[in-house]
């Protein structure tokens, strides 16, 4: 089971209070975002953390789809394309970058794992977004701030990436964790892809389980009892995939919290089913069972 890095991808909104106060403060991303729904820009200028610059997950942490479905649904955007985003958005290499949404991390992960992959070193994820900001009495601000150009420069390599192949011998050699919802898994229901199911030999673990009714993370020994009933443990290599790779960056980052370093199917089921030639799963029972 590889290990993820010893310093916590998380920082709570006191921490992120103290560094903004400080003479080094980090960037600070608004990246909310909700599948179907209209970019939220309109609700970060009603109100967001001071100094935060808002990122459309659609536009920047994302490219545009594929014709033939291949890439999936959200792709990830090339390296040029993201560093383009992230210097507008004043992210440097050498500076922390902070990211929050809403609450639940499921749009920010994305944004910390598009960072990580590129390169960045010092990117953490607002544990409870700005929910838990507004909570712990911050203030908030309604203008967007006047931005200096960052030189964020992307290479990419930074965290494990996986394609089709890479998750079909995962699910049938390691532990492939499927993000989404249950009726989804067992292709009782798909509201937003064309086929229903799961990819063969994965196993279900839906990632609002790794946070609490608040949005923020169960505790790492909490992350890792749910994981090692998932089937995670040692030398076991580990992977994770949902509709289009956004909601599966979350379960990568509670992975991270637990201790284990994963990789990510970015495609994931939308990318699976662009290719009619691959096994389509539609029963709990065409997994195995590890919980």
């Amino acid at each position: 089971m590889p290990q993820a890095a010893a310093s916590s991808p998380l920082i709570s909104a006191a921490e992120l209070a103290q560094l903004l106060a400080g003479e080094d403060p980090p960037t600070v991303l608004d990246v909310r975002w909700q599948l179907g729904a209209p970019p939220m820009r309109p609700e970060y200028l009603r109100g967001h953390i001071p100094g935060a610059v808002f990122v459309e997950l659609e536009s920047e942490l994302s490219s545009a789809p594929a014709r033939d479905g291949s890439g999936g649904r959200h792709p990830l955007p090339t390296a040029d394309a993201f560093a383009r985003s992230m210097r507008v958005a004043g992210v440097s290499n050498a500076r922390g970058v902070v990211v929050y949404d809403a609450a639940s991390a499921m749009a920010a992960a994305r944004a910390w794992w598009l960072l990580r992959y590129f390169g960045h070193r010092r990117v953490a994820v607002l544990d409870g977004g700005l929910a838990a900001w507004m909570q712990a009495g911050c203030p908030v601000e309604r203008e967007a701030p006047l931005v200096q150009a960052g030189d964020f420069e992307a290479r990419p390599g930074g965290m494990p990436l996986i394609d089709a192949d890479g998750a079909a011998e995962l699910a049938a050699r390691g532990v492939l964790l499927d993000a989404r919802a249950p009726e989804r898994f067992r292709g009782e229901r798909e509201p937003v892809d064309p086929i229903a199911g799961h990819i063969p030999g994965a196993v279900n673990l839906p990632s609002d389980r790794n946070v609490d009714q608040s949005g923020r993370f169960l505790a790492p020994r909490e992350l890792v009892e749910g994981f090692r009933r998932a089937g995670v443990g040692d030398d076991v290599a580990v992977g994770a995939y949902c509709g289009s790779g956004v909601v599966a960056a979350h379960e990568v980052l509670a992975l991270e919290l637990a201790g284990v370093r994963a990789a990510l199917y970015a495609g994931s089921w939308s990318d699976w089913i662009s290719d009619s030639r691959r096994p389509v799963a539609r029963s709990a029972l065409d997994s195995p069972d590890r919980r």
